[in-house]
């Protein structure tokens, strides 16, 4: 298996698993390539807040876990050490929200990774970033 299958089996095991979201949040997983993922998610009734619009914490949500897809894509149990979000411009109900994470660096156990959340019009609602940090074992066996 090259890596790029590589990636897509390891995001394809975490996505079958991954309740909070795949049920909860409603999302969809696009993309796993080695460092990169892409999920989407369309902006529901049960995801506005008081204002009506997108609830931040779904936004951070989406980002999250783009940001976990990107950095467990090579097969090595990585989690969040640490994240910050800037918020643009708010979702709207019926938006579909796109988040790309992209791997900036991968040093020993420790990466950096950006995502970038833009709607269905490709405006950028959210900026991501977020440091991994890898444990033992893998999500796949390794051979």
């Amino acid at each position: 298996m090259n890596q790029d299958q590589l990636a897509h089996a390891v995001g394809q095991k975490m996505f079958a698993s991954d309740v909070a979201s795949r049920q909860t949040m409603g999302m969809q997983l696009i993309e796993c390539k080695p460092g990169y993922a892409k999920l989407t998610m369309e902006v529901k009734d049960l995801h506005l807040n008081g204002h009506q619009i997108c609830h931040g914490g779904f936004i951070f949500t989406l980002a999250d876990s783009t940001f976990a897809f990107a950095c467990n894509s090579h097969n090595k149990v990585a989690l969040a050490a640490g994240c910050s979000i800037e918020f643009l411009k708010p979702g709207q109900l019926g938006d579909v929200l796109n988040c790309e994470g992209v791997e900036q660096t991968l040093s020993g156990r420790h990466g950096i990774y950006d995502m970038k959340v833009s709607n269905q019009r490709g405006e950028v609602i959210a900026m991501f970033r977020g440091k991994s940090a890898q444990i033992a074992g893998t999500v796949l066996p390794s051979e």
